[in-house]
């Protein structure tokens, strides 16, 4: 396991252009809401960031997720919470890898199961575009491609960091 990217320039990276993607949208209160685990890691850190005060919310995606009947249901699921009304919100939905797009499918289903966003603004830290699904961040902290016996994995929460790992460790 190595870590090989700055978590911060990456943060930074994902600030900045979700200022940008709010500036150029005229969104100026959005609801945060972060996938489990990671994307709530995120979805803390960068409330503060951009001064949202507003709680934000934590998408539990298991029961949405297309493959459930293979995979079973994850030990550790617990209930999504989202302390705001979904319906009408722009909303920033923020997850920490995308690749086959899925999980952010999962996740939208589950959003609009508690109501209908006016906007959703999908922010994620890395993206490895190994798309099964035409779902694109509109934010990345990075876009990389990983070889298909590599695996990245945000740790924390606190700190933050990003671990590389082959397939088996």
């Amino acid at each position: 396991m190595t870590a090989l990217l700055d978590i911060d320039q990456l943060l930074d990276q994902m600030e900045n252009g979700l200022r940008q993607a709010l500036q150029q949208r005229g969104i100026e209160a959005p609801a945060l809401i972060g996938i489990r685990t990671g994307g709530v890691w995120l979805a803390d850190v960068l409330s503060k960031r951009l001064g949202i005060e507003e709680p934000f919310g934590e998408l539990d995606i298991s029961f949405y997720r297309d493959d459930f009947s293979r995979i079973g249901l994850n030990p550790r699921v617990k209930p999504s919470s989202l302390p705001f009304d979904t319906e009408g919100r722009d909303i920033i939905l923020i997850d920490d890898v995308i690749m086959s797009g899925r999980t952010i499918r999962a996740a939208m289903n589950e959003i609009f199961d508690y109501g209908r966003p006016a906007n959703i603004i999908l922010a994620t830290l890395i993206d490895l575009g190994a798309r099964e699904l035409p779902i694109q961040p509109d934010v990345a902290g990075k876009t990389m491609a990983l070889e298909s016996h590599q695996r990245v994995k945000l740790r924390g929460p606190d700190p933050l960091r990003i671990e590389f790992q082959e397939a088996g460790q």
